[in-house]
């Protein structure tokens, strides 16, 4: 990091702001260099990191050169929303009617069950594991089952924007995913 253009005073503070946003290439180098922008970035390096911000379409104040180096570099970039969004699943255990069957599915009581056990259909509801936060709502019809390691993976379409995703196979609650549907979903004969 000696070498850097970002740390030479001398440069053109647009060219020193566009070294230390190139340099910023994941979380840990935002990190470390926004530590840098704490301790030794000077008020030109920031109002420039601003304009660039600004030049990219990002929301920022006046206020922002004085922001953490952290946040100002990582908003410059414009990936505030990115680092907001979340990622891991959220436990959200509910007992639902099936959309597809009409059978009534109890909560699993372990897990957040997100499709029926008994014909393995969904709804498209989720982007992250029971984060209900998908706006498709359509029926998620799966098509194909995998076993990876000690679980089966069911393999899922929605039938309306035709998105896919990959839940685990309930196996080991009161109510189980039907055995028999599973088997014939991984044949290929899922009625």
């Amino acid at each position: 990091m000696s070498d850097a253009i970002w740390q030479d005073p001398s440069q053109p503070a647009p060219e020193r702001a566009a070294a230390l946003q190139a340099a910023a290439r994941g979380p840990k180098d935002l990190k470390r260099l926004g530590k840098w922008l704490d301790d030794h970035g000077d008020a030109a390096l920031r109002a420039a990191l601003v304009a660039r911000g600004r030049a990219a379409g990002v929301e920022l104040d006046d206020d922002a050169v004085g922001w953490p180096g952290k946040r100002l570099l990582r908003r410059s970039l414009g990936r505030e929303t990115e680092a907001r969004e979340r990622h891991n699943p959220i436990r959200m255990d509910e007992a639902f009617t099936c959309v597809a069957c009409g059978r009534s599915v109890p909560a699993a009581g372990r897990t957040a069950r997100d499709h029926c056990p008994y014909c393995l259909r969904s709804l498209h509801v989720d982007n992250v594991p029971g984060d209900r936060a998908a706006d498709c709502g359509g029926r998620m019809d799966p098509f194909e089952v995998e076993v990876r390691g000690h679980e089966i993976a069911i393999h899922y379409q929605c039938t309306r924007c035709r998105a896919e995703k990959w839940n685990r196979a309930v196996t080991d609650t009161d109510v189980p995913d039907d055995w028999e549907a599973l088997v014939r979903l991984s044949s290929g004969v899922l009625g």
